[in-house]
């Protein structure tokens, strides 16, 4: 499909964007809900915290300036600043509803091709500036910001300007899309070739293909193909020693892959720009049920039974009872059990009762199912789908209201499951009371299952210290990564490492890699001004 075909969409331009928080403006909760989800959590702040304003930041003038031909691609706006200066953690929000946003970017760039990315990397490390690759902005470890003083000047370089489908292959079902594209203008030029790329992470609104790609991120879908690795058949990387693309193929054996060298590399090593993706058809056939578990360790095995199965369900995700209870799926104290199935060309009701055949073999009591993806209104899918997609929402609300509210994110084998959700509850709860002198809830959930293990997903909340809301989850991450590596759980499953979980992917990764890693840094960005700190000094 020739590139004229196809033009930039952003379905989104009509609602503004938060600057210190998640998603849209007009979702935030007002200060009457604030104050309702405050009331949730004893000790949290009688009122909620102003919204924070960008007039009320320090942003001081720009230290560099950019060349007349670079000038037209590049804004000192002081707004546009300081969105970019962080991502969307609870140390961001936090950060920013007290005023303390750090380091500011002193410029935003906004390239529309790879030669002004070349241009810009060029100019940056002639001059010292450190380059931080922006795409949605909704890194939750740390990944967009700057840290430290190292460098004379911070360019934030923002693709979503280069957010278009160049050209589709529908022989190989496959296309080449530009790494600035949001989810939904990614999705929304697939849709008339009846194509999608399938991969819908939470932050599908607010992040890029680009993104997906640095951070090896994990989709919505629970089995099979979970992360953005299992779509890329090539990639195109800008770095400050050249540019390269890998070669279109279905599989090969020609040594160590470079597109595997570029995925999660988090734009320390280059500037993804471009990618081709698979795709697959868009699916015509849904169904989906819940099941309800009196006993959590029973429902674990249950989840075993049916990812060690060669049903693969789309969705498969396992709450315990206190996440069930918050999302609305379940009130009398059971773990419940989303489980749903999809597909372009055939019927998924049988895979479904299946399915349900082996929950209730451990001890699961099943509703009906809905066909045709139709939930109802007031089931437990339907409130869990809800809640999924509201609860960055009321996290930020809750840190209006000085409240601590975290996740994190892992993986490990299911003989170590168990003892790992366990001992998350026992010394993750006893750090936060110690840190603050009030009980945490502490909630998890199974996000994404395999045929030899699983990704737990925590949640974090407690009333916290006021004004020192940062340095109390500082000390309960602590904790967390000890516990993680002891357990040998991974650092992240699919948030990526960033600057906030580098202490765990250090001691994950084998030392002769990261000497690999580091010299691969210095072959490819030799005067270091790609993302420093991530991955890697």
């Amino acid at each position: 499909m020739p590139e004229s075909a196809i033009h930039p969409i952003d379905p989104g331009a009509s609602r503004p964007r938060s600057w210190w928080g998640w998603g849209y403006t007009d979702a935030h909760p007002d200060d009457a809900e604030c104050a309702a989800l405050g009331a949730l959590l004893p000790g949290t702040l009688a009122r909620p915290l102003p919204i924070p304003r960008v007039c009320d930041l320090a942003i001081g003038r720009p230290g560099v300036k950019p060349p007349p031909a670079l000038a037209h691609l590049v804004t000192d706006d002081p707004e546009a600043r300081a969105a970019h200066a962080m991502g969307k953690a609870y140390r961001d929000v936090i950060r920013a509803l007290r005023g303390r946003p750090r380091r500011i970017p002193d410029l935003v760039a906004r390239p529309t091709d790879d030669q002004e990315v070349a241009d810009l990397l060029e100019w940056a490390g002639e001059h010292g500036v450190a380059v931080i690759p922006f795409g949605g902005g909704s890194s939750v470890v740390g990944g967009v910001e700057y840290r430290g003083d190292a460098h004379q000047a911070v360019l934030s370089l923002d693709l979503t300007s280069m957010d278009r489908v160049l050209e589709i292959d529908s022989a190989s079902r496959a296309a080449r899309i530009q790494a600035g594209a949001l989810g939904p203008a990614l999705e929304a030029q697939l849709r008339p070739h009846n194509l999608t790329l399938r991969h819908f992470p939470q932050s599908f609104e607010f992040s890029t293909l680009g993104g997906w790609l640095a951070t090896r991120a994990g989709g919505h879908y629970a089995t099979l193909h979970t992360h953005i690795d299992d779509f890329v058949q090539s990639l195109r990387v800008i770095t400050p020693a050249g540019a390269g693309r890998s070669w279109r193929l279905p599989a090969s054996g020609a040594g160590p892959s470079p597109d595997r060298l570029l995925l999660g590399s988090e734009g320390t090593l280059g500037i993804i720009t471009e990618a081709w993706m698979r795709l697959q058809e868009r699916p015509r056939y849904k169904a989906s049920a819940s099941v309800a578990f009196a006993d959590f360790h029973r429902a674990l095995d249950a989840v075993r039974a049916i990812a060690q199965s060669d049903l693969f369900p789309a969705n498969c995700r396992l709450l315990d009872p206190g996440e069930a209870a918050l999302s609305g799926a379940s009130h009398d104290g059971s773990a419940v059990l989303v489980l749903g199935f999809e597909s372009a060309t055939a019927q998924v009701d049988d895979r479904l009762a299946t399915a349900l055949d082996l929950a209730r073999a451990h001890g699961g009591r099943g509703e009906a199912p809905a066909a045709h993806g139709d939930a109802p209104a007031d089931g437990p899918v339907t409130a869990w789908r809800s809640a999924f997609l509201r609860m960055p929402y009321l996290r930020d609300g809750l840190a209006r209201m000085g409240a601590v509210v975290e996740t994190f994110e892992t993986a490990t084998t299911w003989d170590r499951i168990p003892a790992l959700i366990e001992a998350v509850r026992t010394e993750v709860g006893a750090a936060a009371l110690k840190a603050t002198g009030h009980e945490a809830a502490i909630n998890c959930r199974l996000t994404h299952v395999y045929p030899d293990g699983a990704a737990p997903y925590f949640t974090v909340a407690v009333a916290g210290r006021p004004g020192d809301e940062v340095e109390v989850w500082d000390d309960i991450k602590a904790v967390v990564t000890d516990l993680l590596h002891r357990h040998h759980a991974t650092a992240t499953h699919h948030h990526a490492v960033g600057r906030d979980h580098r202490p765990g992917y250090d001691l994950q990764r084998p030392e002769p890699f990261a000497l690999a890693l580091r010299a691969t840094k210095h072959a490819l960005d030799p005067r270091h001004i790609l993302n420093p700190g991530v991955l890697l000094d």
